[in-house]
């Protein structure tokens, strides 16, 4: 075993079929993306180069700064919405004693559901006469708050954040249980003795020993609310009347409905390019927050 580690055509053996996929999956769709970004170009005849135009066109466009702003809902939602509410979930599962693994089970199981049933399912929820959340709010004497959810410019895009939470929550909680579990029980005894039990405890002990893993299901929030499009496409297409649309729905409706397909990789290069962004100013800001504790 020792002579083969040391055979560097070993480790080639297991890196090059990951590297060969990820650069034909990955970096070689993401050059060609860029390279057609900056073309006039609809998917049949040749490109013809425009320099910048796409993205002056972008950043000139109405629809897709209703588009970017909705994106950035996204990301608030998630973060200061989402994020609170998974991290307490979580807690209060953890102080369960009995059937932890059903409650765990439980809260998983939308993850692994697919995207596209979960908004088919969701549309029938906001249905104006048959929905549940209509049902439920004649059932209690709130019928002048009945909606037509996914009709109207300004519930349609709120009843897709609620969706989307729904779905992903459970798979975030499973990730925060694992860290909370993994405290070590010394720490959370030796707590106790000094006087922190109960929100104390969770104040002063769990949440600062968990902060690495919520750090990272922030990053993979902001991350997934940039490169949100299925869950949009499905239950509103960007309707009504666009108050839905985010940049993934409108760079798809701009290739391939209006065979503007240099347009389209121009929008892509925006979302790559705001996503890093976001990113690396949540890395500075959680470093710079690391900086002022130490």
């Amino acid at each position: 075993m020792n002579k083969v580690m040391r055979n560097p055509y070993a480790y080639a053996l297991f890196v090059v079929p990951a590297l060969l996929l990820y650069i034909t999956f990955y970096v070689a769709p993401m050059f060609s993306s860029l390279r057609y970004s900056v073309t006039s170009w609809n998917g049949i005849n040749e490109a013809t180069f425009n320099g910048f135009s796409n993205f002056a066109k972008a950043f000139g466009d109405e629809k897709f700064l209703v588009a970017l702003r909705n994106n950035i809902y996204f990301v608030l939602f998630s973060v200061f919405m989402q994020i609170p509410i998974i991290v307490l979930i979580a807690i209060i599962i953890s102080g369960v004693r009995r059937f932890l693994d059903f409650y765990k089970t439980t809260v998983f199981l939308p993850s692994i559901l697919s995207t596209a049933i979960v908004g088919i399912v969701w549309k029938f929820i906001y249905h104006p006469d048959a929905g549940l959340v209509n049902q439920i709010l004649r059932a209690v004497g709130l019928e002048s708050w009945t909606r037509g959810w996914l009709g109207e410019e300004h519930f349609a895009y709120l009843a897709i954040l609620i969706t989307n939470a729904w779905q992903w929550t459970g798979f975030y909680v499973v990730l925060v249980l694992a860290a909370i579990f993994a405290i070590p029980k010394e720490m959370q005894e030796a707590g106790q003795i000094d006087g922190a039990v109960g929100w104390r405890k969770v104040r002063y002990i769990t949440v600062p020993l968990i902060r690495p893993v919520i750090l990272v299901i922030t990053l993979l929030s902001i991350t997934g609310a940039m490169k949100a499009m299925d869950i949009v496409y499905i239950m509103t297409a960007g309707g009504p009347f666009g108050s839905s649309e985010v940049m993934g729905t409108y760079m798809y409706k701009q290739a391939y409905s209006m065979s503007q397909f240099g347009y389209a990789n121009a929008i892509s290069i925006v979302i790559f390019g705001f996503t890093c962004l976001l990113t690396l100013i949540f890395h500075l800001f959680t470093r710079r927050l690391e900086e002022v504790e130490y």
